[in-house]
């Protein structure tokens, strides 16, 4: 039984990562930023211990026998900063990026999985699939500008050891992810507002009216939260050296497609929204990932499309199995 390590276990991602690792038999230890989970993962039987990794000291606590993997997806998120404290991120992502590696060295651990920031590749926004093996960028003017650089860092530092040690490195370039959590508000630029996406999906369920701006027919990289643990899960069995991987379903959905789904899972069945497009209004974001080489290395292939991908995530949002942990959405208004 494979042992495995996930900093970010209170995340979205490490959380739904943590659950299935744990349903599919591995032997998985949660760790997060949080000083409790409010017993969540001890009701799994799952173990749980709160370290702050920009705190070498606070890595003492972890076990250090028979782990074979790291998942790395601990780090601030500027989606959850509010206002604007560039030195946090280098805290967080390069210091606590460098703790995590040299805990995994000190542990005798042989590979590391890492998610990658999507702004990454910015630069190669449009029509055409954007390859996993790409020169990196970074925004030079957003709030993401100082989050993207330390990522990049943190790559080139999971590379340094990946080449001094031989450790397996796996860098997951993540685009939006739909996966149910509580919370649907982020920040942008330090404020706080409501994800596009659950924005639309709240007044779909009043029925309310819903404008299609810009361009109905751009299209953008969208992948299922299952189908991105499915790439994780991949990652661990993998005996490959790694690298740089896409994650996504290389189909791209555009505007219109994203909408009318939306209104076709989420609206009640006597009260449909009413759509109005706005050709005059700002377009989308544009951008679709290739990938080829996840599927050809991991051997992955998507299992929900856009609107299977819906449908999973309204019944998480009708039962709400993380309440413990995360509360609901009334926590976070």
């Amino acid at each position: 039984m494979k042992k495995i390590v996930i900093f970010g276990a209170t995340g979205k991602v490490g959380a739904y990562t943590t659950i299935d690792l744990h349903e599919k038999g591995y032997d998985v230890i949660a760790v997060g930023h949080r000083n409790s989970d409010n017993g969540f993962y001890e009701d799994l039987g799952i173990p749980y211990y709160s370290v702050d990794i920009t705190d070498k000291h606070s890595f003492e606590k972890l076990p250090k026998e028979g782990i074979e993997t790291v998942i790395h997806f601990a780090g601030l998120l500027p989606a959850g900063m509010k206002g604007y404290y560039p030195h946090a991120y280098i805290h967080s992502i390069v210091d606590g990026t460098l703790n995590v590696l040299e805990y995994l060295v000190s542990i005798g651990a042989k590979k590391i999985i890492f998610s990658q920031s999507r702004a990454d590749s910015n630069y190669l926004m449009g029509k055409t699939p954007i390859p996993s093996d790409i020169e990196k960028h970074f925004p030079l003017n957003s709030d993401h500008s100082i989050y993207s650089i330390c990522k990049n860092a943190a790559v080139d530092m999971i590379e340094h050891f990946h080449y001094k040690y031989g450790i397996q490195r796996f860098e997951l370039r993540f685009p939006t992810c739909y996966g149910y959590h509580p919370n649907p508000y982020y920040h942008v630029n330090g404020e706080k507002r409501m994800m596009g996406y659950r924005l639309l999906m709240d007044k779909a369920m009043k029925g309310e009216p819903i404008e299609i701006w810009g361009d109905p027919h751009k299209g953008k990289e969208i992948v299922y939260i299952k189908d991105v643990v499915q790439i994780i899960r991949k990652c661990v069995d993998s005996e490959l050296a790694g690298g740089m991987y896409n994650v996504g379903r290389g189909v791209p959905v555009t505007l219109e497609e994203q909408i009318l789904g939306i209104v076709d899972v989420f609206c009640p069945k006597d009260k449909k929204s009413q759509i109005t497009y706005c050709p005059e209004k700002p377009d989308g974001r544009e951008y679709v990932n290739d990938m080829s080489k996840t599927e050809k290395d991991l051997g992955y292939k998507a299992e929900f499309n856009y609107i299977e991908g819906l449908k999973d995530f309204k019944k998480y949002m009708e039962t709400n199995p993380w309440e413990k942990m995360w509360g609901t959405q009334k926590d976070y208004e």
